[in-house]
């Protein structure tokens, strides 16, 4: 691999022929860093193998961690093949876009984790690519998740292909991760959502 490309960008009004090139890097195989509202990710091609073991080995990720899926629009649900219940969609409704993974099901009945982030930037190289797009924190497993582009390059820019600067991102913490369990909603990890907000609106829907 080559040197890592950094670019800077406005993140509410990013320039297309960079959001181009990152559509263009995931779908031939590479790694790009780029800010959601929570942190920075590091998007990688989820359909191409190589592009995974790459990121895994980056960032020393057990091998039986899955990545969660992210989105660019609520269609792409069902251009994947994943469904959701009531409950699950009211939770949609209220929380998407922003900093909630949801744990769901695809047509085959196996869990997949779902997030659509509220970040333009992030949204547009998610649809540009076309491909199915991971998303973990763009840190070494077990660090802190970097919320700028410097932290990036500083801890873990080994391997990847473009680092994406939109500046600081505007939440500094993870997202809130979240399954349900017959009729109850199990928090997997408490993030940018607090579980008390998820569970008051889960229970909205309690007659479902």
């Amino acid at each position: 691999m080559g040197r890592t490309r950094v670019v800077r960008v406005d993140a509410s009004e990013p320039d297309r022929d960079v959001i181009r090139e990152a559509a263009g890097i995931l779908r031939r195989g590479g790694l790009v860093a780029f800010p959601t509202e929570t942190v920075y990710g590091i998007g990688v091609n989820m359909e191409n193998q190589m592009a995974l073991m790459r990121l895994y080995r980056l960032k020393g990720r057990p091998d039986d961690k899955p990545l969660t899926l992210h989105i660019g629009t609520l269609a792409d649900l069902e251009r994947f093949g994943i469904e959701a219940t009531p409950r699950e969609y009211h939770l949609i409704k209220h929380c998407w876009p922003g900093p909630l993974t949801l744990i769901l099901r695809n047509k085959k009945g196996e869990t997949v984790g779902v997030r659509w982030p509220r970040h333009d930037l992030a949204c547009q190289i998610i649809k540009k690519s076309g491909v199915r797009v991971g998303c973990p924190s763009a840190n070494i497993s077990g660090e802190s998740p970097a919320t700028t582009a410097e932290e990036v390059a500083k801890g873990i820019r080994s391997e990847i292909d473009l680092i994406i600067d939109g500046g600081k991102t505007e939440l500094g913490t993870s997202s809130t991760v979240a399954m349900s369990e017959g009729k109850s909603l199990k928090i997997l990890r408490e993030g940018a959502i607090s579980s008390r907000t998820l569970r008051e609106l889960w229970e909205e829907r309690s007659g479902s």
